[in-house]
């Protein structure tokens, strides 16, 4: 079984990274809940849309050592290796983030991968969404998980694949996509869904 896994905010979770970086650059008041959303929309009501831009470059290229995976994910990826599923990281994000300086974005997300992953799951970060839902069909994912319901419901994914919405804070209700909540959740399905297979 093949099984392709968007990066940003499906693997990696920003929200503590997020809310540390705008306090070190934008004097985030302490009321604001850790939520890289929070955080977002706070700057974006004072008008500091211009520093969140350039505070994604920088959390998304000098400083993404420091974010972390979701809870679950180490596990449920290391369960999925040892069990025989071929898993593919599949992302879009532009090379260079749109203000600030030059990051290069797709460096510093394989970096990640390799460091916290392993380098055994192969990690394509493609400059966009079509580019992305071609590699999903390329790599010939039955399943491909993404915390973006306009990703699984494009016209360009593959009608092969089964689309899993990953959506921890239930910001996506949608009753036509299959659902998980949580990495735990994720592993349980890919049991099921290896079981069935075999």
């Amino acid at each position: 079984m093949r099984v392709g896994i968007d990066f940003d905010n499906t693997i990696v979770r920003y929200d503590g990274l997020f809310h540390k970086v705008a306090r070190e650059v934008a004097g985030l008041p302490d009321d604001v809940p850790v939520s890289k959303v929070a955080v977002r929309d706070h700057l974006r009501r004072i008008g500091q849309e211009d520093v969140w831009t350039e505070m994604q470059g920088l959390v998304y290229g000098a400083r993404m050592a420091e974010a972390e995976p979701y809870d679950g994910v180490l596990d449920t990826l290391a369960w999925a290796r040892e069990a025989g599923l071929t898993l593919f990281v599949i992302s879009h994000k532009t090379r260079h983030p749109f203000r600030g300086p030059a990051y290069d974005l797709h460096a510093a997300a394989r970096g990640w991968v390799e460091r916290v992953l392993g380098p055994s799951i192969p990690a394509f970060f493609e400059p966009t969404k079509d580019e992305k839902l071609a590699r999903v069909a390329a790599c010939g994912c039955d399943l491909f998980i993404d915390d973006l319901p306009e990703i699984l419901r494009a016209p360009g994914f593959p009608a092969a694949t089964r689309p899993i919405l990953f959506d921890p804070e239930a910001n996506h209700p949608d009753p036509a996509l299959t659902t998980m909540a949580d990495w735990p959740a994720i592993r349980r399905l890919l049991e099921d869904e290896w079981t069935r297979r075999r």
